[in-house]
C-alpha cells in the first residue's frame, strides 16, 4: 500500500492509502465528495545517523543468523559490599 494526496478545493489536502500504481488522477473528498486532485510531493526520506543505521543493520541480520553464544563473556566483577545493617546484628 502507498499512500497517495489528493487536494480538495474546499476542504484542502487528505490523504488515502491504495495498491502502488493503482492512483487515479482525482478522488472523491471523505467530508464533501467533491473531485480532488492529485498532488505530487517529495517523499518523506530522513537522512539517519550512522550509528543509529549501523545499529539498525545489526538488528536486521540477528533476525536472519542470530549470534550464538556458548559462555557467559567475561566482564569486570565488581566486589559487592554488605549491607550496613548485617553489621548490626549479634556475631555468635
Amino acid at each position: 500500500m502507498a499512500t497517495y494526496e489528493y487536494l480538495c478545493s474546499r476542504c484542502g489536502p487528505f490523504d488515502v492509502k491504495l495498491a502502488i500504481g493503482t492512483a487515479p488522477q482525482t478522488h472523491g473528498c471523505p467530508v464533501c465528495a467533491a473531485a480532488a486532485r492529485r498532488v505530487y510531493s517529495s517523499p518523506g526520506l530522513t537522512l539517519t545517523p550512522d550509528g543509529v543505521a549501523a545499529l539498525h543493520e545489526r538488528e536486521e541480520q540477528a533476525r536472519e543468523a542470530p549470534a550464538v553464544v556458548s559462555e557467559v563473556p567475561p566482564g569486570k566483577r565488581v566486589p559487592r559490599r554488605p549491607h550496613p545493617a548485617l553489621s548490626q546484628l549479634p556475631r555468635p
